[in-house]
């Protein structure tokens, strides 16, 4: 892969840094080459033919924000559809030219380079940008010969040591194309928050029709269950063709990492959801990571080798928020009981660990070293307690926290000794929205609440939901903890300042019909040096766009814990 870069003030200074801050880099894995700069296996030339029509077709997107820049991130593809995985893109190489204004229309461009793109990894391109300004907004757009991509926006974060007024950042989790149009993308890029947060199940594995949503599948899965590398590239460009996606991209950076749908369903470690299918799972493993990085805006510190990738990393907003990215699937150990909801001794087995000893460390290591007014713990499933059963038993799911309850104790003790000002989780995973508060000891008769968890819904998994007037479920009783629900489908938007964290649960009242509003069906605050959730507003979705039937309390758990086994 080669760069070329050219810094556009000319002064000595700017010249000696631009020389050596800006990488780009192309996806790619141990398997494929040796290294980020290895020779390309064929190089762009004259003779390269002319893209007949557009390359552009799956968007562009940016990530992993710094002080200093971001990653720039696209994938030409002629037809994004083709089985073989590449796009139809001809087995040539070709010069992908980046811009980064000042502006939307790109008037004043500050930045600009070349990078090329090749057949080994899909002509994914990956460039890392350095030597900006800090706490900026952006602009960027791709070029390939006479075709030029859309424009999308991004921000440069703010400088360490730097406490900023606010951040607006979004969060979100799973995406079935097949159960609901991404209509809560949509509006999420509307919304215009300055960051993303995806948590995972970006896509799912399955092939057409094996996962069918209540209200019914609206489109279905282009080719088999995913397995190999091919297939892995054909879903991720089949999911970016959709057109509200593509906008959730484009309106801001990203802070991705996957889950279990990326990969396997309930996978762990090299453990799949099937036994029989333990022969082959390593080598899905290295495809599936090695497509999940070819398409999304990652850095190179990222880049899978073999079947291991590095998800798990920090990110900071200034002085405000320090982001903890945890990947709680790569290295864990087995779910316990054959997963699902039970009362299962091995639950707190302290030798069974949800983030594996050295993830573990370099958390507790963070949280010692933290000086930010807000402390994200973002990460994939249920941190807090959920207890399923109202009598003397405690029934929870093996596949949240609630299976590895030493991984908890001991990440909630470290963020309590360490002093952490103000400690969130943010999870993904569960296909409704929840609030929290967090306990150091969920059996004791007093606990004390230690922090806050907020979850969001799906965008759409799980097909239409709905909701409940009084913003409760039928488990509240039994988890004092639990203090917010609703099985409607959409996103969190949050407001974070140096005096609050504030949190809209927005919905989408329907999934199964396009275009649908989105509403803010609550609103809740957690006060700087105050752990625990304070609610500001809870507006019910209006009668008219409810659905239809209400549920009964043994509906609603059933729906909760059937949830359990595709999540």
């Amino acid at each position: 892969m080669t760069s070329r870069e050219t810094p556009l003030s000319s002064t000595r200074r700017s010249v000696l840094r631009g020389a050596g801050v800006v990488l780009a880099t192309t996806a790619t894995t141990a398997a494929t080459t040796a290294g980020a700069h290895a020779r390309p296996a064929v190089r762009p030339s004259a003779a390269t033919p002319p893209l007949p029509r557009t390359p552009f077709t799956l968007g562009v997107a940016s990530g992993d924000p710094e002080p200093d820049g971001f990653v720039l991130w696209t994938r030409l593809a002629l037809e994004p559809l083709a089985d073989d995985g590449r796009g139809a893109m001809p087995a040539r190489r070709y010069d992908v030219k980046w811009e980064i204004g000042t502006d939307d229309r790109m008037r004043r461009v500050v930045r600009r380079g070349t990078v090329s793109a090749g057949p080994e990894t899909a002509h994914a391109v990956h460039v890392e940008v350095t030597g900006l300004n800090p706490g900026r907004e952006y602009w960027y757009r791709f070029r390939v010969g006479r075709w030029t991509s859309e424009t999308g926006r991004t921000l440069s974060a703010p400088a360490r040591g730097v406490m900023p007024s606010s951040l607006a950042m979004s969060f979100v989790s799973c995406s079935q194309f097949e159960h609901g149009w991404f209509t809560a993308y949509r509006r999420l890029a509307e919304d215009r928050p300055d960051l993303v947060l995806h948590l995972g199940d970006y896509q799912y594995e399955y092939a057409q029709g094996d996962y069918v949503a209540d209200s019914g599948n609206v489109r279905d899965h282009r080719g088999p269950e995913t397995v190999d590398l091919a297939g892995y590239r054909q879903r991720y460009a089949q999911y970016r063709t959709d057109p509200d996606l593509r906008a959730a991209h484009a309106v801001a950076p990203w802070l991705a990492v996957f889950d279990d749908h990326e990969v396997d369903n309930n996978w762990a470690r090299f453990t799949p959801e099937h036994p029989e299918d333990q022969a082959g799972f390593r080598q899905r493993r290295r495809a599936a990571f090695r497509a999940y990085y070819e398409n999304q805006p990652l850095r190179r510190t990222s880049m899978p080798h073999g079947p291991y990738i590095q998800a798990y990393r920090r990110r900071h907003w200034g002085e405000l928020a320090t982001f903890h990215v945890l990947d709680t699937r790569q290295f864990r150990d087995d779910q316990a009981c054959d997963d699902g909801y039970d009362a299962c001794p091995a639950a707190s087995d302290p030798k069974r660990s949800i983030t594996g000893a050295t993830q573990e460390a370099w958390l507790l290591d963070g949280f010692r070293e933290s000086r930010a007014r807000w402390d994200l713990i973002s990460q994939q499933v249920f941190f807090a307690q959920r207890d399923s059963d109202a009598g003397p038993n405690t029934v929870t799911s093996m596949d949240a926290w609630d299976g590895y309850t030493a991984s908890r104790d001991r990440i909630t003790k470290g963020f309590v000794d360490a002093g952490v000002r103000n400690p969130v989780v943010l999870t993904g995973d569960v296909h409704a929205h929840w609030g929290s508060d967090l306990y150091d000891d969920y059996a004791a008769d007093s606990p004390r609440t230690v922090g806050s968890e907020l979850v969001t819904s799906s965008i759409t998994s799980g097909g239409d939901g709905y909701d409940s007037p009084t913003g409760e479920h039928p488990w509240f009783p039994q988890n004092p903890n639990l203090r917010f629900w609703t099985n409607l489908r959409g996103y969190v938007n949050t407001t974070i300042t140096p005096d609050s964290l504030s949190a809209d649960y927005r919905v989408v009242p329907k999934v199964s019909v396009k275009d649908q509003p989105a509403l803010t069906r609550a609103t809740y605050a957690i006060e700087d040096r105050r752990p625990g959730l304070q609610q500001v507003s809870s507006t019910p979705v209006p009668s008219p766009l409810r659905a239809a039937t209400p549920r009964s309390d043994a509906e609603i758990i059933r729906d909760t814990i059937g949830t359990a086994g595709t999540v």
